[in-house]
């Protein structure tokens, strides 16, 4: 009986295993791409017919003695005596090109509108992402390491009680401090770095508490994992191996609310920036609210939206580079 000599069949090359892998992140990408703008015509829908049903715009357009002429007039010049379907194709229509129409009161493209009150938003965001990072992780950090002590019980307090207040009123109780108190700080305005202080810090209170506790939470159930008792055998001091060995560990669920609190700050925004008479986007989205300004309104509420889901998407890729668990697992 003669040796038979079986032939194994090549393996993948590491190029092959890489275009592998680039296949299904690009398919990922495009899924998540498909959701989300299913995730936004869903949203201008619901936004689209749910502000018609405030009431009738031209009623505060015109004074209380405009003659039903006057009414009808104004309805037309606005296109709102159209057909609802008329109206809701027109918009669908123009979303692809970011026409949302004119504003019923500025008489301005609201994209334009958009574009002017963006940068203070924007502005006021990352500040409280600034200092929502600045003082969410360090304390989450020194609690973590200090678990079971008065320390830990001091930081876990403070991050309960800031979880716990309204944002609305951390404003009001900041600006008759510093602002009435102390004349440290203005109330209100913008400009300068001064009137960014207090509705950043206002904004931030939520973030801090919930990046804080979560955190302490995660960074405790890694500190008792076996790879940081080897660290610590080997004679590493607390310090490097929570931020060598454990920090990196603990990232993943904090990157993940980290990216949600980006849109909660965004979102967020429109209280904080009514106390403080702050011009964003948050302040425009109440005026437009009060004004029955409909195109205005559904382009606010189409920016909150997509901000959520645009951070959401990038948090889902940056798995990727935290985590080779998740990225084998696509």
């Amino acid at each position: 009986m003669s040796d038979i000599t079986l032939e194994q069949p090549p393996t993948p090359t590491a190029g092959r295993r890489h275009d592998h892998h680039a296949t299904r992140l690009l398919w990922f990408v495009l899924k998540r791409l498909g959701t989300a703008v299913f995730v936004l015509l869903c949203t201008a829908t619901v936004a689209f017919f749910l502000v018609r049903l405030s009431g009738d715009p031209v009623k505060l357009l015109l004074p209380p003695d405009a003659t039903a002429a006057q009414e009808s007039a104004l309805r037309t010049s606005l296109g709102l005596d159209r057909p609802l379907f008329t109206q809701y194709v027109d918009f669908i229509g123009g979303l692809p090109r970011l026409d949302f129409g004119n504003s019923l009161v500025y008489n301005q493209p609201v994209s334009r509108i958009l574009a002017d009150r963006l940068p203070a938003t924007i502005e006021l965001a990352a500040a409280a992402l600034v200092v929502t990072l600045v003082v969410a992780i360090p304390a989450g950090i020194f609690a973590a390491m200090r678990r079971g002590r008065g320390s830990d019980h001091a930081v876990m307090t403070g991050v309960l009680l800031g979880q716990s207040t309204p944002p609305f009123w951390v404003g009001i109780l900041l600006v008759l401090v510093f602002a009435v108190g102390l004349h440290a700080l203005p109330a209100s305005g913008y400009g300068t770095f001064a009137h960014l202080v207090l509705p950043a810090v206002t904004l931030a209170v939520y973030s801090v508490a919930v990046v804080a506790r979560l955190l302490r939470s995660s960074l405790i159930d890694v500190l008792s994992s076996d790879h940081i008792r080897s660290a610590r055998a080997k004679g590493f001091g607390p310090l490097k191996v929570v931020l060598t060995h454990g920090l990196r560990n603990a990232s993943l669920p904090v990157v993940t609310v980290v990216g949600l609190e980006v849109g909660s700050l965004l979102g967020g925004a429109i209280l904080t920036e009514r106390v403080f008479s702050w011009p964003g986007v948050g302040q425009l989205t109440t005026e437009a609210i009060s004004n029955r300004d409909f195109p205005l309104v559904q382009a606010t509420v189409l920016f909150f939206a997509a901000t959520f889901v645009v951070v959401n998407l990038l948090v889902d890729l940056s798995y990727s580079f935290l985590d080779p668990r998740v990225r084998t697992s696509r």
